[in-house]
């Protein structure tokens, strides 16, 4: 589906002068289309069955905030009418409002027709779909903005002269089709260029399909940012995006599948856990799940996949796979296992009965995208299957001389065990001699902090100095650099009682930080928020916490590894090899699990001979292979 169309729920409300609701239309399963009329203005038709009614986009106002949650407001203050929209797809909503913004921009700088032209006009009336947004509106709505703003001295740039002016103008459109052309911050739109490749799309077309579908692959493929795509491309009302730790479950915007469930520690046998996820709050949330996202499966213990699945069946009250849920699971067998009790045996979630039962297509994603050196990924390809050759050990022994630090910021040493983190960065803070600067997070529920705490990546008390080293919790600036795991030194603090940080960052950008919000969905419709600075003390973090980051410069420990897979995690958050330091680098801490190799090597079995039999079969019909 383009830009220019919309699949949604749909409501009309026709406002009174006063304020007071006159009239109130719903519409379930509603088709948005943006066109325009034989005078060229645009139209926005609203379809639904053989239905359709159309309204006149002018003078409108667009109401975003909750555009996350699929939902947003088209106000029509001429017709005294509010168009609201809701269970779209959050993804697909963004680009179709992007779009009539964009367009009606664009139609702004046209000569206006008069309302006499239009009752004398003898053209035919007409709907003709408008075509999607390219290159040249980008350019002309940024001109335009740029234009308004430096008329009136609000850009970055004084007023001045008009030939000067338009100069820029010239300069900027020039430039603007540019990547790397520097952008104005709330005045340029940009086309999005961020495309999925091929096996990226492959998966996201199967989930759209409607299969069960799991999908893994090594450290740095892209696996959380094909899932962010996948979940925006689902209707938010119906979809419920779970993972299996706090902390995995905030980047991606969802809750713990514990939580989710609504059966605690899941320790209970299984009557009592189909009783726990019967109560009427938790069971019509799984009512309204058609779909499910466990991201971190992983970690996921194989007997709690089974009885979630046996509980989805009693609760909806269906004796299909999963009570008839689609299942989207996301997550890599060789990197972090399942937490068990000492004596206690493992089972991973593909050794469950349920699994097979559930999971109609594996696919793997292959293409790294974290590194760029083929010889370090092929270091980390053979962390990632317990193989440590005498030339690979040397390699990664030899990054013990790497001096990594540089413009004051110092590397970030990835640790086993939680204990050793808090000390080493409460130890280093301490040593700092300048007046310590405290700053106290907001939180929407004092009562539950704990719950917040738990999955928020940010502390609820965070306390740095001059010359703290920090780290990024959340994306600012993808362009510039500034993600989440970038690495930085604190350089300073801003004037007034606020006292904002200022962080010089590796990729050069000195900025001062400013609070953002966490929304936490804590299960059963309950969203508790945080705001605080989205930095973190970065002397030290646990490998655990390290799962999804990307780092710049990190120093690793690897005397206390005590489960497979956790190396090649360690290992697998630097970018180069160049910005990697192993300070006691050893062959016995390289290990993966013999069950995981066994599911891993059949995996790859299936798809070559999968491959095999498609080739073979284009081959003898004389057709192309559709992959």
């Amino acid at each position: 589906m383009n830009s220019c169309e919309l699949c949604c729920t749909v409501s009309t409300v026709k406002v009174a002068p006063t304020g007071e609701t006159m009239k109130r239309a719903n519409i379930k399963n509603a088709t948005l289309v943006l066109g325009r009329n034989e005078f060229r203005d645009i139209i926005l038709r609203i379809e639904c069955h053989k239905t359709s009614t159309k309204y006149l986009m002018q003078d409108i106002t667009i109401h975003k905030r909750f555009v996350k949650d699929g939902k947003a407001c088209i106000q029509l203050p001429k017709q005294n009418l509010q168009i609201m929209i809701s269970n779209c797809p959050p993804h697909q909503l963004a680009a179709f409002l992007k779009c009539l913004v964009v367009k009606q921009e664009c139609g702004n700088q046209q000569k206006p027709i008069s309302e006499r032209a239009r009752l004398l006009s003898e053209l035919p009336r007409k709907f003709e779909e408008i075509s999607p947004l390219c290159e040249k509106d980008v350019i002309t709505v940024n001109n335009s903005r740029a234009e308004k703003a430096e008329a009136k001295g609000t850009a970055t740039t004084p007023a001045g002269p008009a030939k000067k002016r338009l100069k820029r103008l010239r300069e900027n459109s020039e430039c603007s089709a540019s990547e790397d052309a520097p952008q104005r911050k709330k005045l340029n739109i940009t086309l999005n260029k961020t495309q999925l490749n091929h096996q990226q799309s492959k998966v996201l077309n199967a989930v759209l399909a409607g299969h069960n579908v799991f999908f893994t692959g090594s450290a740095g493929t892209g696996k959380s940012f094909l899932l962010r795509k996948i979940i925006g491309a689902l209707p938010p009302e119906s979809t419920f995006a779970t993972a299996s730790t706090g902390v995995a479950a905030c980047h991606i915007g969802g809750t713990t599948l514990h939580q989710f469930a609504g059966i605690g520690s899941g320790n209970h046998p299984l009557p009592k856990c189909i009783e726990l996820a019967s109560r009427p709050a938790r069971k019509q949330q799984w009512r309204k799940c058609r779909h499910l996202i466990v991201d971190e499966i992983s970690m996921v213990d194989g007997d709690l996949f089974t009885k979630l699945e046996a509980i989805a069946r009693a609760v909806k009250a269906k004796d299909k796979p999963f009570g008839g849920i689609q299942l989207i699971v996301c997550g890599d067998f060789l990197q972090l296992p399942p937490v068990t009790k000492p004596g206690e045996k493992r089972k991973f979630c593909f050794q469950s009965q349920a699994w097979n039962r559930c999971i109609q297509m594996t696919l793997e994603l292959t293409q790294v995208k974290r590194q760029e050196d083929p010889v370090f990924i092929d270091v980390l390809q053979n962390i990632r299957i317990g193989r440590c050759s005498q030339d690979l050990c040397d390699r990664l022994t030899a990054t013990a001389k790497h001096s990594i630090d540089r413009n004051g910021i110092l590397a970030t040493r990835l640790c086993t065990h939680k204990e050793d983190v808090d000390l080493l960065n409460q130890v280093h803070l301490k040593k700092l001699t300048g007046c310590a600067r405290m700053y106290d997070a907001w939180d929407s529920d004092p009562n539950l902090v704990s719950v917040i705490n738990s999955q928020c990546p940010v502390p609820h008390k965070l306390e740095l100095r001059v010359g703290a080293q920090v780290m990024l919790a959340k994306n600012l600036d993808v362009q510039q650099g500034l993600v989440n795991g970038a690495r930085g030194v604190v350089t300073g603090f801003g004037a007034g009682d606020a006292g904002l940080p200022i962080v010089k960052f590796m990729c050069g950008i000195e900025q001062t930080i400013r609070m953002e919000r966490w929304a936490i969905r804590a299960g059963a419709g309950l969203i508790l928020s945080r705001r605080q600075l989205p930095l973190k003390l970065a002397w030290a973090i646990s490998i655990h916490k390290s799962q999804g980051m990307s780092l710049d410069c990190v120093e690793i420990s690897l005397s206390r590894v005590f489960e497979c897979g956790q190396a090649y995690v360690a290992l697998s958050r630097a970018r180069s090899i160049q910005g990697l330091r192993v300070l006691d680098f050893d062959k016995s801490c390289v290990r993966a699990h013999p069950d995981v190799l066994k599911f891993h090597h059949q995996l790859r079995r299936e798809q070559r001979m999968m491959q095999t039999s498609i080739v073979d079969y284009a081959d003898k019909e004389n057709v192309r292979p559709f992959y």
